[in-house]
């Protein structure tokens, strides 16, 4: 979730203006012949917040046993996950309000194999574009049934698939009149705690994203594409569910972008 930063005197045209800018400068780059550029810059003007909390240090170079790191940070295994705690309609005792949806894709490698085992987390906003979070005051309704958490196991293929409900867009005051699209959060933990990646994805037609700044800031027109889920209509669920398809990429010329600094 976004930080909540104050007010802000900017408007929607002033982050075009940034963003044009920065778009520009990416394709000029890549029609000289630069290296595409995979991630966006920690400190991504247009996304005000990361101008406060990107690391300004570099990173920190940890001496001794690579093993003896990891077994000091949290391990997951087949026994840490039940059976519904990739549905998130079920977690309560009452029914969670808005649109039922399964998004269901495989976690693939750089040549496209599947990477099975893999611990999958997901969180998100609620129906109404609100996260069960004391720091969210977002004055719309929170959902009593409905926490927004779940997590997996990708299978011996690299699948996963996930129940829950579509969230709604929600304000963010990175300028003024922000809103961000309807997304959900994915966390890929790999085989330890210190190898996490996190992602979003985004659902497709969304009028939103030509005015989202944390979007916008993956320069590359075709890694945005990767990251807007495809509605499958064999996805879905007769009077029970919407069906959208994502795969996960973990790196190559087809990789998923992560968010860095995570």
């Amino acid at each position: 979730m976004p930080a909540r930063i104050p007010q802000a005197p900017l408007t929607q045209s002033d982050i075009d203006g940034e963003l044009t800018a920065l778009h520009d400068e990416y394709g000029k780059a890549r029609a000289d012949g630069a290296p595409a550029a995979h991630h966006p810059p920690r400190d991504f003007p247009p996304y005000r917040s990361s101008l406060l909390r990107h690391p300004r240090q570099p990173l920190v170079t940890v001496q001794g046993d690579p093993e003896t790191v990891e077994l000091h940070t949290p391990v997951f295994g087949h026994t840490d996950i039940t059976a519904t705690d990739n549905d998130l309609t079920v977690q309560h005792q009452g029914e969670p309000l808005g649109e039922r949806i399964t998004v269901s894709g495989r976690l693939l490698d750089s040549r496209g194999r599947p990477v099975r085992g893999q611990l999958i987390e997901l969180w998100q906003a609620n129906a109404s574009g609100r996260y069960a979070h004391l720091r969210d005051q977002h004055p719309a309704p929170l959902d009593p049934n409905f926490t927004g958490v779940g997590r997996t196991l990708t299978g011996d293929d690299g699948s996963y698939t996930f129940t829950t409900i579509k969230p709604g867009a929600y304000p963010w005051r990175n300028h003024v009149n922000a809103w961000r699209p309807a997304h959900l959060h994915f966390s890929l933990f790999g085989t330890a705690f210190t190898q996490r990646l996190v992602t979003q994805m985004y659902f497709p037609g969304d009028p939103l994203f030509a005015y989202d700044p944390i979007l916008q800031s993956v320069a590359d027109e075709r890694a945005r594409q990767r990251l807007v889920a495809a509605y499958d209509h064999a996805l879905s669920q007769p009077e029970w569910s919407l069906g959208y398809r994502w795969d996960i990429v973990l790196d190559g010329p087809s990789a998923t972008w992560i968010e860095e600094g995570r």
